[in-house]
């Protein structure tokens, strides 16, 4: 039943930030500062993840090639895929739910326990749209940091194989080349897109609905770090049987 009224009231929220927007002077300072605190604030972490990613990904795919029979291509193929396909729109996704997400709600969980958000109420402003909007519109640029995650993670693939030993540099551009599909990559960014805003708005539920001290901030980051991942697990599944099934 909490779960059903959580639902519910998620929904309301959904519908009340696109509803009385703020002024588009004070709005436009507000996007651009979510900008440079959501999408330029995680290009840093998300290129070493998606380097150290995809160089895992090309070490362990050569290591299985224990037949002389598989093409040597098969490291470059198999790191493209795997990077364009998985670990780039869902694996950064989780991460960004713990980074982002853990950030929104605690930002907007502390200005309810010190009653800046009665404040913007009293005043007569979308508290909602004053608080949420702005980070849905920011992370509309979320699909450019995962572009730079799949071209850091494939590169980082061809440093470890190549590098390493395990590959020849020919033989995993060759792999890259290999039965490209353009679709692949317009789904990895529709998923993206689809994340973006679950985790803009999952993050400010939580932190806006929160009762309680300081302590509650906490706990409210916490769940809203598991809730975000959880439903992006969930929809990455219904998006792949959807779109590639």
């Amino acid at each position: 039943m909490n779960y059903i009224s959580s639902i519910g009231s998620y929904a309301i929220m959904i519908r009340e930030v696109f509803k009385k927007p703020t002024k588009w002077r004070i709005m436009k300072a507000l996007i651009l500062k979510e900008i440079d605190e959501l999408i330029f604030g995680s290009v840093g972490i998300l290129i070493f993840i998606s380097f150290f990613i995809g160089g895992v990904v090309a070490i362990q795919t050569a290591l299985n090639i224990t037949n002389d029979l598989i093409p040597k291509n098969l490291v470059g193929f198999a790191t493209r895929q795997s990077i364009i396909l998985e670990f780039a729109p869902t694996f950064c996704s989780i991460i960004m739910a713990g980074k982002v997400g853990s950030y929104i709600t605690s930002s907007i969980g502390t200005m309810r326990v010190t009653e800046q958000i009665d404040a913007l109420e009293v005043m007569g402003v979308n508290a909602l749209n004053y608080l949420v909007f702005p980070k849905i519109i920011a992370l509309l640029l979320y699909p450019f940091l995962i572009a730079i995650a799949m071209n850091v993670g494939i590169f980082g693939g061809w440093v470890a194989g190549v590098f390493g030993g395990f590959s020849t540099s020919a033989d995993f551009v060759e792999g890259l080349q290999l039965d490209f599909i353009p679709f692949h990559v317009e789904y990895a960014f529709i998923k993206t897109l689809v994340f973006a805003f679950i985790l803009a708005t999952i993050p400010s539920f939580h932190g806006f609905y929160m009762k309680g001290g300081a302590l509650e901030v906490g706990k409210a980051a916490t769940t809203s770090f598991v809730w975000t991942s959880v439903v992006i697990i969930i929809l990455n599944y219904i998006l792949t049987q959807l779109l590639l099934g």
